[in-house]
């Protein structure tokens, strides 16, 4: 057996030797190493060896299947250097490189990162919370009746198991209170749903920024100061801001706030950016009932709270007329804001 074992190496050395090519090699490897390889068939008879002569013939055998897998390996870097070599052969290295795309954030990220930016300076903290909700977080401790239009079918997209997608981030107010004692101070930025029909201004799923302040005190001057000052450091400081009376289950007073804006070549408009209000004392009541205790007692602490959509503010700081080219992930659109 020692003399086949030396015919297997000189035959195996010798075809690796002569290989032109990756799968030439690849064809020598499998035919000597391979399960039905002449090494490997040659190994199998060791159960026929005398016990006295097993020591030697084993030793030889591991002897062999060292050398054929050493050369194996110097061929095989031997043909890779020499694919290379080939490759690089007909490549001009005087030549100026080619330079590569130039990627850029997406309009949606630019105005969130900004109004994150201009919060968090105010003292605002980030909180975050499941885009599938209960009913509970999402209408019950919002004093959203059964009965509001927002709860049916036609306008919220329900599970079998009676979970939802969220229709706003104020569901990340109230499990912000649930954890927190005041005071409390958190803009919650996400994604909502609702069963929209897809227009140039609406879609069925968009982008909210939502905001609490809860603590001993929290007055509507507060409020108004604070989204004054979020819009004049988003869009300038000459903007316009106003507050007109309205109607939210989860805020009393409630308020829409408005935008003037001055479009080139066009008359100056009022265009509705977001809503807001201090927060109902049936929320506090609601979160109050389900901690157990009087952290938050609408006898003791006020807040109030604000939402907008990223997608709106998108659209009035850049222009664009269409809420759809938000989506579409056209590069012709997209170019535009690589800043």
């Amino acid at each position: 057996m020692l003399t086949e074992l030396d015919t297997i190496q000189t035959e195996a050395l010798a075809a690796i030797r002569d290989v032109a090519e990756e799968t030439a090699l690849e064809a020598a490897r499998v035919g000597f190493l391979g399960k039905k390889g002449r090494l490997t068939v040659a190994g199998a008879g060791m159960r026929d060896v005398p016990a006295e002569r097993k020591k030697d013939v084993g030793q030889k055998l591991n002897e062999v299947r060292t050398a054929i897998t050493s050369a194996l390996e110097e061929k095989s870097a031997e043909l890779i250097a020499r694919r290379d070599a080939a490759a690089f052969a007909s490549i001009d290295p005087t030549l100026p490189g080619r330079p590569l795309p130039q990627g850029g954030l997406h309009p949606l990220t630019l105005v969130l990162d900004e109004a994150v930016r201009i919060l968090r300076r105010m003292g605002f903290a980030l909180a975050e919370g499941p885009e599938i909700e209960s009913e509970w977080h999402c209408f019950d401790a919002l004093n959203t009746p059964a009965d509001h239009p927002a709860r049916n079918e036609t306008d919220t997209f329900y599970f079998e198991n009676g979970k939802l997608l969220r229709t706003h981030t104020s569901s990340v107010q109230i499990r912000t209170m649930e954890k927190e004692i005041p005071p409390v101070r958190i803009i919650a930025p996400g994604s909502a749903f609702r069963r929209d029909e897809i227009d140039a201004t609406h879609l069925s799923a968009f982008h909210q920024l939502e905001g609490l302040y809860v603590d001993r005190g929290v007055s509507l001057a507060d409020l108004k100061g604070t989204l004054e000052y979020f819009f004049r450091e988003i869009f300038g400081s000459k903007t316009e801001v106003r507050f007109r009376p309205h109607f939210f289950p989860f805020t009393e007073p409630s308020f829409e706030v408005d935008l003037k804006l001055h479009a080139a070549g066009r008359a100056a408009k009022w265009i509705e950016i977001a809503g807001c209000g201090m927060v109902d004392p049936a929320v506090f009541t609601e979160v109050g009932a389900k901690r157990g205790d009087a952290a938050y007692d609408p006898d003791s602490v006020t807040g109030f709270a604000f939402g907008m959509g990223l997608d709106r503010l998108a659209m009035i700081m850049y222009g664009i007329p269409d809420l759809r080219l938000l989506i579409e992930n056209e590069l012709r659109f997209l170019e535009q804001f690589r800043g």
